[in-house]
């Protein structure tokens, strides 16, 4: 059985737990007050930049030059394009890139991107596909699942759907997801069970930052 069969059932538990929020419940349904959205953008183009470091750190970390390719390419693609579309996307709802670049990083966001960075920074190249993997593969499910669930008649939420649904996307996630099981299936039983405990981690922090941007989380001090 492959790793990513392997940690499947958990996987599910917490796609299905993003997807009862009542934040995704609402992007999917159209309904969602554009207040919470615009602070989940924000956030997210804070995470996009923390994002491309992973992408760096994953290069670098590499064993071999394919690998190496791939994460450089992903680089390039966040810096150059992700974030460009992300801005025009944030325009659609009044965020300008000044505002983008002014954001403060949320508790949630400010954790979720240090850990990811120092899992790449710190840990193997195995590590940093496993604390990677939860971003790619949530995104694709909870896009696919609201997808099939019908578009919303709001535009800009139904392009948000249809892009982690899209192909483009999917084959993002499926190349991420033969990755984690080609590394996982070199590693030794610990290296396996850390795999794990950091997609855990991810995922758990995947879940808390929808959350955040549903409560708007601020720093308290």
């Amino acid at each position: 059985m492959s790793f990513t069969d392997e940690i499947d059932d958990e996987a599910e538990m917490y796609w299905e737990a993003i997807l009862e929020h009542p934040m995704v419940e609402q992007l999917g349904a159209g309904t969602l007050d554009e207040a919470p959205f615009r602070y989940w953008v924000r956030q997210d183009y804070v995470y996009l930049t923390e994002y491309a470091r992973l992408f760096a750190l994953g290069a670098a970390n590499a064993p071999d030059l394919d690998r190496m390719g791939t994460f450089a390419e992903l680089l390039e693609s966040t810096v150059n394009t992700e974030m460009d579309l992300h801005r025009s996307y944030a325009a659609e709802f009044g965020i300008d890139e000044a505002d983008l670049e002014a954001t403060e990083p949320s508790p949630t966001t400010r954790g979720y991107t240090d850990f990811l960075v120092r899992t790449a920074a710190t840990g193997t190249f195995g590590d940093t596909v496993a604390a990677l993997l939860p971003c790619m593969w949530g995104f694709n499910e909870v896009g696919l699942r609201l997808a099939e669930r019908g578009l919303p008649a709001d535009e800009r939420y139904a392009e948000w759907i249809e892009t982690y649904a899209g192909e483009e996307f999917s084959e993002l996630t499926d190349w991420c997801l033969t990755l984690m099981d080609d590394v996982a299936r070199e590693a030794t039983a610990a290296d396996r069970e850390r795999y794990r405990e950091l997609f855990r981690t991810s995922a758990r922090y995947e879940y808390r930052f929808w959350d955040a941007a549903w409560r708007r989380e601020e720093w308290d001090l």
